[in-house]
């Protein structure tokens, strides 16, 4: 993409070997913490929170923790709510509350290039939903960016550890030592976030073209939202960052590597969908974890099974298949990891959605426009019985359905069931539906 020479510095850094920083889940980390990790620092020191970081792309990951960003004063929190701070919407997919609504925030951008954030944003959100399960998904979603003006354009640490910028979120490279390692303040997020109509998950792009990123996912937000992940604006292989961070937070995820030296597990079994004590043969007799998935080809490559090594230990813990995103980027989810994704998505959007409003009636002759995702199909129905020639579409009239116009009360349905394969399990099928109804004025 074309930039202006007054964007950034014209330095582009290239480097060999890449780190990646997310955040490791909460219950993992007691885990790992409890089976002889670093211990939790004093009461007295200042408090910190775990994130990890890779060497590159087959290499081992390390764990590091960095200092949690200090509250903001109220005068912080008003400047931030009275000042800057515009939403623009990227991606509308549906009213709020029946999408997962994502919201990045820049970060290093002046008020000149909040056009040039706008459009890293986009370019990012496309990246990120090449990847499946997103690209069969992208209906679900709405995305906003939140324009958060810096004083200096770029962000402290590019190109190097003395370099400091003045920017709206503090985003660095270099936190705690580490160079690609992209920190941010994460209580200006949340006071940018709060800004958006919702924030299910949090993206912070920071105006640069170097390597590196960060991910939050024991943050407690009030805004509610499901985690922050940091990411370099212009640089290739920065929504890889992205999208391993949201198996965490969406899919709930465990990290599926494991330190040479950290030993065997010992602990119970985790509750993290694609981590387990047990075998493959364990597994399919108990009917336990990702037994539906056994044996199948799996998009990562290889079959489905039970591969010693993963959530941080070498021993006694098992992850489904050899190589997949949540071990090292640039690849796939797992089948097992695909489904817990799919999961994570619908806990905040619904399979169905209209921009109709279902609270008042609507004419015999109005339109009824409707949304799903193509391995979803829609039926209608007046007054409880199906109009099987409406099956499928996306659009009816009323009258075309069959209402009559007798001054009664009537009603519309349309009821959707996604029947995607990448689904087996039941609890989770559970989450694949949805009915709407409209009343149908006939005088």
């Amino acid at each position: 993409m074309h930039r202006c020479a007054s964007r950034r510095s014209p330095i582009r850094t290239t480097v060999s070997v890449g780190i990646v920083a997310v955040a490791v889940a909460a219950a993992t980390a007691a885990a790992a913490t409890a089976q002889g990790a670093t211990p939790a620092p004093p009461q007295h020191a200042q408090r910190t929170q775990q994130v990890e970081y890779f060497t590159g792309d087959s290499g081992h990951p390390r764990h590091t923790r960095v200092p949690v960003s200090k509250p903001l004063s109220p005068s912080e929190r008003s400047a931030i709510a009275a000042g800057n701070g515009d939403v623009t919407p990227i991606v509308r997919n549906g009213p709020v509350g029946s999408k997962l609504d994502v919201v990045f925030v820049g970060d290093g951008y002046t008020a000149a290039q909040q056009e040039d954030f706008h459009a890293d944003v986009r370019a990012k959100w496309a990246k990120m939903t090449a990847v499946e399960p997103y690209a069969s998904y992208t209906g679900l979603f709405n995305v906003w960016a939140v324009d958060a003006v810096s004083h200096d354009s770029g962000v402290s640490g590019d190109p190097t550890k003395d370099v400091v910028r003045d920017t709206a979120l503090n985003s660095a490279f270099f936190c705690e030592g580490t160079e690609r390692l992209l920190c941010v303040d994460t209580g200006k997020v949340e006071s940018y976030a709060a800004k958006a109509p919702a924030a299910d998950l949090v993206v912070v792009l920071s105006n640069s073209t170097k390597y590196g990123g960060a991910g939050y996912n024991d943050i407690s937000s009030q805004v509610g939202y499901d985690g922050i992940a940091t990411a370099s604006s212009d640089n290739d292989r920065s929504d890889q960052i992205a999208v391993h961070e949201t198996g965490h937070s969406l899919g709930k995820l465990a990290d599926e590597y494991a330190y040479g030296e950290s030993g065997t597990y010992s602990g119970p079994e985790p509750a993290q969908a694609n981590l387990s004590t047990l075998s493959a043969d364990q597994m399919t007799a108990q009917r336990q974890k990702w037994y539906r998935w056994m044996g199948q080809k799996s998009p990562d490559g290889g079959a489905v099974g039970a591969f010693e090594g993963a959530g941080y230990y070498e021993h006694g813990l098992n992850r489904p298949t050899d190589n997949s995103i949540m071990r090292s980027l640039g690849r796939q989810f797992n089948l097992p990891g695909r489904e817990a994704m799919i999961a994570g998505f619908y806990r905040y959007a619904s399979v169905l959605s209209s921009p109709v409003p279902t609270d008042r009636a609507v004419p015999r002759g109005a339109r009824i426009r409707v949304a799903l995702p193509a391995s979803a199909q829609v039926k209608w129905y007046v007054d409880g019985h199906e109009r099987k020639a409406a099956r499928g579409k996306h659009t009816v009239v009323p009258r075309a359905l069959g209402v009559p116009a007798d001054g009664r009360p009537h009603t519309v349905t349309a009821r959707a069931i996604d029947r995607t394969g990448a689904v087996r399990d039941p609890a989770v099928r559970k989450l694949l539906s949805r009915s709407l109804t409209w009343r149908v004025a006939t005088y």
